[in-house]
């Protein structure tokens, strides 16, 4: 398994940026990825991944595309969120996950992101 934890959310107007950041530890993954809960009960959204596995792919949600970045460091064990020109419809509870080939995925704890208009 990996553990992992999420930083760098907070509170920004809308039109501004936010870098998340998560740290992972334990077992390596071969992708990271992050997911997003605009409401407590509702089904999490992925919305950027990257494989850490040596070709660095990564893949976007339709609705981030062009506006998120999503990067990786795996000598830190890192990996990055740039979100920009974000709206209020981006407000939610973002989570960084780590999947393994072998299947399941290990999550980190949340982190909230608001988006003021």
């Amino acid at each position: 398994q990996a553990q992992l934890l999420e930083s760098g959310g907070g509170t920004v107007q809308a039109g501004g940026f936010l870098k998340l950041s998560c740290s992972y530890s334990g077992d390596r993954p071969d992708c990271m990825a992050w997911f997003r809960q605009a409401h407590q009960g509702e089904e999490r959204e992925g919305i950027a991944h990257v494989s850490t596995t040596g070709d660095w792919r990564t893949g976007y949600a339709d609705s981030v595309k062009g506006r998120f970045s999503i990067s990786q460091d795996s000598y830190r064990n890192q990996i990055g969120l740039y979100m920009n020109r974000l709206q209020p419809e981006d407000t939610a509870v973002y989570f960084c996950a780590a999947c393994f080939q072998r299947g399941g995925l290990n999550w980190g704890q949340g982190i909230q992101v608001t988006v003021s208009s």
